[in-house]
């Protein structure tokens, strides 16, 4: 491996990590080295190893990680706040630690391209910057009123699916409300806290759910609130869980979608907060490639309206 910035300072173990790591993958080895091989252009790092990864820390925070994640596939998983899956960037979901939020996946060398190079250097500049001053915490805006949410799913994409190429495929895919509840039924989930509502089979002729969502009003406008409500106060939205139903009963969650709350015109809200009015999120379970449906969900996958008197 090359001698690189805090590459020399490894402990032994930390060097015998890195070779266990590889050992069954020989072939895999140069990707790892050319990734390493960029940090001397970016500035000070170090490299740090665990049983399954490598993690590459900048003066702030670890801003990348590296994974022999198959044998025939290394996934450089990247800390970008603001990255959304799209060309090589995907999802970063089961690649473990450092933060990362997107992933490139990596099968040779000549793959650390110049594009691989210009993101290396966004993270790490990201990374490295000073923080912005944390805004002092705002008071929760005043409650206007509760209105009723029916989440309709349809064109659920079916038991089976395979997301990403190289990967396990999921055999018994479930969908499930996000969210916390006493009295609705729900599964536990084997890789995440919190609990998967009112689970429905993945190749179900529709889904639906239905949830109280508080409504307040600040200085922003509409706010959100409740048990199902998740996200800080820019991203509040209500989350659908994809996971494999595990033999021992529990959920293996591998993506899921977000419905965004702030997204929905305010004069719906207007209409929903009223008597015998209820927000309607149609929403297309599956997407372009026939997968689950997953992340920020847009039109013409997702649309909302108001119905009253429970009308379609």
């Amino acid at each position: 491996m090359p001698q690189l910035p805090g590459y020399s300072d490894l402990r032994a173990d930390a060097r015998e990590l890195i070779e266990d790591q590889y050992a069954d993958r020989p072939r895999l080895r140069p990707i790892l080295d050319a990734v390493l091989a960029l940090l001397p252009a970016l500035g000070p790092a170090t490299v740090q190893a665990r049983k399954t990864i490598v993690s590459l820390v900048c003066p702030r925070r670890t801003f990348a990680v590296v994974r022999a994640t198959t044998k025939d596939r290394v996934d450089l998983g990247l800390r970008l706040d603001d990255a959304e899956p799209g060309g090589r960037l995907r999802s970063a979901k089961g690649i473990g630690g450092g933060g990362a939020t997107v992933r490139i996946a990596l099968s040779r060398p000549e793959d650390v391209d110049d594009e691989v190079r210009g993101l290396m250097r966004r993270a790490y500049e990201e990374n490295t910057a000073t923080p912005p001053p944390r805004r002092p915490a705002r008071r929760p805006g005043a409650v206007v009123g509760t209105m009723t949410v029916v989440i309709e799913g349809s064109e659920l994409p079916g038991r089976s699916c395979r997301p990403e190429p190289g990967d396990p495929a999921n055999e018994d895919v479930h969908v499930a409300l996000g969210g916390h509840s006493a009295d609705r039924s729900s599964l536990s989930m084997s890789n995440k806290p919190g609990m998967a509502i009112e689970p429905v089979r993945g190749d179900a002729p529709a889904a639906r759910w239905q949830m109280p969502v508080t409504v307040r009003r600040d200085e922003d406008g509409f706010d959100f609130a409740g048990p199902y409500v998740r996200g800080v106060r820019d991203d509040r939205h209500l989350g659908l869980i994809w996971g494999d139903l595990e033999g021992d009963g529990m959920l293996r969650v591998f993506r899921g979608a977000k419905l965004r709350l702030v997204d929905v015109d305010p004069g719906l809200i207007e209409q929903a907060l009223r008597p015998r009015h209820t927000l309607i999120a149609r929403i297309r379970l599956t997407d372009a490639r026939g997968n689950p449906i997953c992340a920020r969900v847009h039109p013409p996958y997702l649309t909302w309206s108001v119905t009253s008197d429970g009308a379609g």
